[in-house]
């Protein structure tokens, strides 16, 4: 249940950890602000524009939660703030090709049934739960159909397609079992597994550099078309890791990538980035969810 709230925010200089007295002192300055204390992703049109996010991962964040109107746009309604465009960036469904730990990268394959399951119920969250103006998607099948799935829950909207969103190009590894791609494959394997970024991966596989580049220019792209809107994008495991470390500032591990998991990034207009919501699947309570699906890197889920 959402409760809205009226709480104290205390301003300390950069040198003072903690408040040692009830009462703060005068270089401390008080605000009285209004914060809602929901789950994340939940809109709550007509309350404030603050809301707290608890993530797993971390440690409680104040982030902005601007209002959307019925065309996905968004209303800011802190005075001065940056303009940003809101990107619900989210892994496709399920394909037998992950049930089987097999590596995709950029080989084309479908979703399976339950994928398609994913897909309805990542669907129908966001068209409960956004507003949104546009639908981006890689330009790979699996991405594709979730997007398009995804695109029909919310009004009908056109899927754009957008090849760098793609997974990151395997090389040599793609096709192969991921247990037995240090046997079958051993010098792409080391590429890939190297703590070199700029590293290639034979058979005309993509470095994490090459990678980080391509994707993170589409997002700002994506952004920059859409600053003041909310849009979804649908990709890859390989993309979102990427992704994560161009916004985060912690410098922790981004964890597993699930299919369909649910990330929300805030790009300004001044090319800053930040993650609102992070791999949040609690749309698949009802449905299977895969743990073992392989993304783009060593340690993807």
């Amino acid at each position: 249940m959402t409760r809205v709230c009226a709480v104290k925010i205390f301003q300390f200089p950069r040198h003072a950890n903690t408040l040692k007295s009830s009462s703060p002192s005068p270089s401390v300055s008080e605000k009285k602000l209004r914060f809602i204390i929901s789950p994340p992703l939940i809109h709550n049109p007509g309350t404030s524009s603050l809301s707290i996010s608890l993530m797993a991962h971390s440690r409680p964040r104040i982030l902005e939660q601007a209002e959307a109107d019925c065309d996905g746009k968004i209303t800011d309604n802190i005075a001065g703030e940056r303009k940003y465009a809101e990107i619900v960036v989210i892994r496709h469904g399920e394909t037998e090709w992950n049930a089987d730990g097999r590596i995709q990268g950029h080989l084309d394959v479908e979703l399976n049934d339950v994928g398609r399951e994913q897909a309805t119920a990542v669907a129908e969250r966001v068209s409960k739960e956004f507003k949104v103006s546009a639908v981006y998607s890689s330009d790979l099948k699996r991405a594709f159909e979730t997007a398009q799935i995804i695109a029909s829950s919310c009004g009908g909207l056109q899927v754009l397609e957008d090849p760098d969103l793609r997974e990151r190009h395997l090389g040599d590894l793609q096709g192969l079992v991921v247990r037995e791609a240090a046997k079958s494959s051993s010098k792409a394997y080391r590429a890939f597994v190297s703590k070199r970024r700029d590293e290639e991966i034979p058979g005309g596989g993509e470095s994490l550099d090459q990678l980080y580049q391509r994707c993170t220019s589409s997002l700002q792209r994506i952004a920059n078309k859409h600053i003041g809107e909310r849009v979804v994008a649908v990709t890859h495991g390989g993309v979102i890791r990427a992704l994560h470390r161009r916004a985060s500032s912690h410098g922790r591990s981004a964890g597993k990538i699930m299919n369909t998991c649910v990330n929300v990034f805030q790009l300004s207009d001044e090319d800053e980035w930040s993650i609102k919501v992070w791999g949040d699947v609690s749309h698949l309570n009802q449905t299977g969810i895969l743990e073992s699906g392989f993304g783009g890197d060593k340690s993807s889920g």
